[in-house]
C-alpha cells in the first residue's frame, strides 16, 4: 500500500513510495474521493513513474489542465519504451517537456502548419542511438493517433531523449547541435566548398565536432599534440588558421577554453575536405 500525498485529478495522484520516495500513479478513477494521507493500492494503478521535484510536479499538474488523458497515457507508454531501450531511468523532466512538445507539435500539424527542423542531419549524426529510438516513438504515435508527423519531429524527440539521458537541459543540447551547424557553414564559406551531407567526410567531421564539444563541456579534454601541431601549421597553414577560427567560435559559445590539441584534429578534417 502507498500513501496519497497529492491528488492531481480523478485519474492521477502523487503517492509516497518506499523505494522511490514519491511517484506519480495513473489509473482510471484512481484519485476520485481520495484525500492526502489515505492509503492506495499500487496495483490499482495502470502506470507509475517517479516525479520527485516539486517544480516538476507543479508543471505536470498544469500539463493535465490542457492535455487529454488519452495522450498522457500514450506518452507514458513512450517513456517506458525509451527506458527499456536504454535500460535506464530517465530524468523526470522529460515527462513534462516531451509531452508538452509533442502535444503542441501534433496540434500545429492538424491545423495545417509545417514544422521544419534545420538541424535534422546534424542531430542524427550526433545522436544515432537516440535518433533510432525517437523514430520508434514517432511511428508509435502516428499509428496510435492516425496522424502524419514530419521527419523533423524525430530530430526534436531525439534531443529530448538525449537531454533526459545526460541530465542536461534541451536548450543546452540544442545549442550544441546549432553550434555544429554554424561551424559547418563557416567551413564551407572559408574553403569555398559545398560538403555533401551524405558524404563520409561530413559524417566524420560532425561526429568529431560532437564528441569534441561533449568533452570540452564536461572538462574531459586531456590530449596533447604539440609536436604534430607544429608540423600541420607549417604544412597546411590555411586549414590550420581556419581550425583556430572554429575554435574561437566554440570557445565563445561554450564559454570554455578550447585545448590547442583540437587544432590538430580539426586541421586534419579540414585538409581532407579541402581536397574535394
Amino acid at each position: 500500500m502507498l500513501v496519497v500525498k497529492k491528488i492531481l485529478n480523478n485519474n492521477v495522484l502523487i503517492a509516497e513510495h518506499s523505494e522511490y520516495d514519491e511517484v506519480v500513479l495513473i489509473g482510471k478513477g484512481l484519485g476520485f474521493g481520495k484525500k492526502p494521507g489515505e492509503e492506495v493500492a499500487g496495483y490499482t494503478a495502470e502506470k507509475f513513474f517517479v516525479l520527485k521535484d516539486a517544480t516538476e510536479q507543479e508543471q505536470y499538474k498544469q500539463l493535465l489542465n490542457y492535455v487529454d488523458e488519452s495522450f498522457i497515457g500514450l506518452m507514458n507508454d513512450a517513456m517506458e519504451r525509451i527506458e527499456e531501450r536504454f535500460n535506464v531511468r530517465l530524468n523526470e523532466h522529460i515527462h513534462v517537456a516531451l509531452t508538452d512538445h509533442l502535444f503542441y507539435a501534433i496540434k500545429r500539424i492538424k491545423q495545417g502548419f509545417d514544422i521544419k527542423n534545420p538541424f535534422l542531419i546534424e542531430t542524427e549524426l550526433a545522436y544515432p542511438k537516440e535518433f533510432a529510438v525517437a523514430t520508434e516513438i514517432i511511428e508509435f504515435l502516428q499509428r496510435s493517433l492516425q496522424v502524419n508527423l514530419p521527419k523533423g519531429e524525430v530530430g526534436f524527440v531525439a534531443l529530448h531523449i538525449h537531454s533526459a539521458l545526460t541530465h542536461r537541459s534541451v536548450k543546452e543540447v540544442n545549442r550544441h547541435t546549432q553550434l555544429i551547424s554554424e561551424l559547418i557553414q563557416v567551413i564551407e564559406s572559408s574553403l569555398k566548398v559545398k560538403i555533401e551531407r551524405d558524404h563520409i567526410d561530413y559524417l566524420r567531421l560532425v561526429r568529431h565536432l560532437h564528441h569534441a564539444i561533449e568533452r570540452i563541456s564536461s572538462d574531459q579534454y586531456m590530449d596533447n599534440q604539440d609536436s604534430l601541431k607544429k608540423i600541420l601549421q607549417a604544412e597546411y597553414p590555411v586549414c590550420y588558421n581556419l581550425a583556430y577560427k572554429l575554435m574561437k567560435i566554440m570557445q565563445q559559445t561554450l564559454k570554455k577554453a578550447i585545448p590547442d590539441a583540437e587544432a590538430v584534429y580539426l586541421t586534419l578534417h579540414l585538409q581532407r575536405l579541402s581536397k574535394q
